[in-house]
């Protein structure tokens, strides 16, 4: 998921994050846009931004969310939330979920051929791609064709995924974890059976996401509920042998909470916005980031 900005920076959201239709977007622009969005692909107008994801202890770059966006001839750059509704609607969101898996791929494996550091490309899967029946031969499909190791690719899911059907939901994140791919939780503790979902499916998760929500609240007096909430989301997911990682970071005073708590991972504007490939290249060279202060 991807990172919110302060009210001073407009940040576009994730594939997948949200499924309701924009209904201020203007109609002229909703129609070009739904008309336009089959061509986008071929027309090479869609591309990967990627976030950082940095070891709270030593600011070490650890891993990177891919997020994408439309840089429409007309538009300019149209956000997700604008955008994934439309390809829901209209089918296109499968294909569109299809070039986003290969295209990361793609991408980790050209950083790796480079001698970048190694680091796993996150990237978010909506339900019902969660759920597709050929999800799991897709992406052994794609790793082979990008020549990728499983053990960088992770997928990050929501609550919603685990709610829909939990029979096929299991056998999917067997499948997965058998490829060695490790799955990501969503916005962890938006939901309303948060901690039962948690506890059953103990060993299936890999990475708990906290959301940003929680973050967004933190207090340097380590007093307040959502102080209270994040600690004890830390230390169950600590319990349950699941990494943790907090996104929306943005403040020394929020970092500073987590790494008391022991968090492990740091995703935010603290750090680094999403950047386009070469601009990511280049952070990921000095390997370390500091914080934007």
């Amino acid at each position: 998921m991807e990172t919110k900005p302060t009210l001073r920076q407009n940040n576009p959201s994730t594939l997948g994050q949200s499924t309701n239709i924009n209904h201020s977007l203007p109609l002229s622009k909703s129609l070009s846009l739904e008309s336009s969005l089959p061509y986008a692909i071929e027309q090479n107008q869609l591309e990967l931004y990627y976030q950082p994801k940095i070891y709270a202890k030593t600011n070490q770059i650890i891993g990177a969310e891919a997020l994408i966006r439309w840089n429409h001839p007309i538009w300019g750059i149209i956000s997700p939330n604008e955008f994934i509704p439309l390809a829901e609607k209209t089918g296109f969101i499968n294909e569109i979920g299809r070039w986003v898996k290969h295209e990361a791929c793609t991408q980790n494996k050209a950083w790796q051929v480079a001698k970048l550091p190694m680091i796993p490309l996150s990237i978010n899967l909506s339900a019902s791609r969660f759920l597709d029946r050929d999800l799991i031969s897709n992406i052994e499909k794609t790793l082979k064709e990008t020549n990728l190791e499983a053990g960088y690719l992770e997928i990050e899911i929501t609550e919603t995924s685990l709610l829909e059907n939990e029979e096929v939901v299991f056998s999917v994140l067997d499948g997965l974890r058998d490829l060695g791919v490790k799955i990501a939780l969503d916005d962890f503790g938006t939901g309303y059976s948060s901690l039962s979902y948690l506890n059953r499916f103990k060993g299936k998760l890999d990475i708990l996401k906290i959301d940003r929500s929680f973050i967004r609240d933190l207090s340097g007096s380590h007093e307040e509920d959502s102080n209270f909430i994040v600690n004890m989301i830390i230390q169950l997911s600590h319990q349950l042998k699941m990494d943790v990682i907090a996104e929306g970071v943005e403040t020394m005073e929020q970092l500073k909470a987590l790494q008391k708590y022991n968090c492990n991972t740091i995703q935010g504007y603290l750090f680094s916005k999403p950047l386009p490939a070469k601009e990511f290249a280049k952070l990921l060279q000095q390997a370390r980031l500091e914080p934007n202060m």
